[in-house]
C-alpha cells in the first residue's frame, strides 16, 4: 500500500470516522459500568479486506490500535477499527493533525470542534465537577 498523505486521511475520516465521546448521563440512577464519567474517543472502522489501511493510520499517527469487532447482524460485514482513546494522543496528535488539514464534512467538522472544546475540558478536569459533567453531555448531545 502506498504512505497514507493527508488529504488521503481527511477523506477517509469525513467518510468513516468518527470523533465521540461517551458520556454518563448526570441524571442515571442506574450504574454505569465504565471507568470514568467522560470518554473521548476518535476512531474509523472498515470491513476487513480494507483493514490494513487502518494498520497504517496506526503507523502514520504514531498512536491508536487496531481491533477486530464482529457483526453478526444480516447483511453485515465483520469490521476492524483504529482508534485512539489514550487523552495526550487526542490532545497532541489527533488534534493538531485535524485543525492544520480541516475535515470538509459540516456535520464531521461541527462534531470534531465539540470534540476538541470537551476534550479541552477533560483535561482541565472540569467532567468531575457537577456543572462541568452536566455542561459536558448537553454538549455532546449537539454531535452526531
Amino acid at each position: 500500500m502506498e504512505k497514507l498523505n493527508p488529504n488521503y486521511i481527511v477523506g477517509l475520516v469525513d467518510g468513516e470516522g468518527s470523533f465521540t465521546i461517551y458520556v454518563k448521563d448526570p441524571d442515571s440512577s442506574k450504574e454505569v459500568r465504565r471507568r470514568t464519567k467522560v470518554e473521548p474517543r476518535f476512531f474509523l472502522k472498515l470491513i476487513e479486506k480494507d483493514k490494513e489501511v487502518l494498520y497504517e493510520l496506526k503507523k502514520f499517527f504514531g498512536c491508536g490500535n487496531v481491533y477486530f469487532q464482529g457483526d453478526k447482524r444480516a447483511n453485515h460485514q465483520d469490521c476492524y477499527r483504529f482508534e485512539v482513546a489514550n487523552r495526550n494522543d487526542l490532545d497532541k496528535i489527533i488534534i493538531p493533525f485535524f485543525k492544520k488539514n480541516s475535515l470538509m464534512l459540516r456535520s464531521k467538522k461541527g462534531d470534531f470542534e465539540i470534540f476538541c472544546k470537551i476534550l479541552k475540558m477533560v483535561l482541565d478536569k472540569d467532567h468531575l465537577k457537577e456543572a462541568g459533567l452536566r455542561k459536558i453531555y448537553n454538549l455532546k448531545q449537539k454531535m452526531h
